[in-house]
């Protein structure tokens, strides 16, 4: 694996680093710095309290922990989420609560990211909670070439789900 250096910045007091939980990992987990409360239906920013120096041909991607996904109502809207290099500010990740509004399985508790059985309700993510992932990625620019057609204009035919599941 190889290994490439970044700048980071703690910006807030209750920040921690991003942390790879086994040596060869691709994602690092990331965690709140601010505590953030989710009802039914509602996306808010959860600061990560960190900033960061990306080197030029590299991106950071934000990536959901599959087992949040899994067990909880959470979700990451616009993953992966793209941080640029040139980004300077706080890093923030968008998450979104997807349990119905007015639901009747609602659960009248509040529910963190420690739930295990994907129930409806309001999600409040604690500062120091590991909630997503960061993957380092190499960046390659796109050169595009304009032409009148295409070297190979065989439509494999279809798309988004076109071939089925089987």
């Amino acid at each position: 694996m190889r290994e490439v250096q970044v700048d980071i910045v703690k910006c807030r007091d209750e920040a921690q680093l991003p942390t790879y939980a086994r040596r060869g990992d691709s994602g690092m987990d990331v965690t709140a710095a601010v505590e953030v409360t989710l009802a039914p239906g509602e996306t808010k920013l959860v600061p990560l309290g960190i900033k960061v120096a990306i080197p030029a041909g590299y991106e950071l991607q934000i990536r959901p922990r599959s087992g949040l996904s899994l067990r909880t109502r959470l979700r990451i809207p616009n993953s992966p989420a793209t941080i640029d290099s040139g980004y300077r500010d706080e890093l923030a990740v968008i998450v979104h609560n997807s349990s119905i509004p007015g639901s009747e399985a609602m659960s009248l508790e509040l529910l963190t990211c420690e739930e295990r059985k994907n129930r409806q309700g309001t999600y409040v993510i604690r500062v120091g909670d590991r909630f997503a992932q960061m993957v380092l990625c190499p960046v390659v620019a796109a050169v595009w070439r304009e032409g009148t057609e295409l070297e190979d204009e065989r439509n494999r035919g279809g798309g988004f789900g076109h071939s089925g599941v089987k």
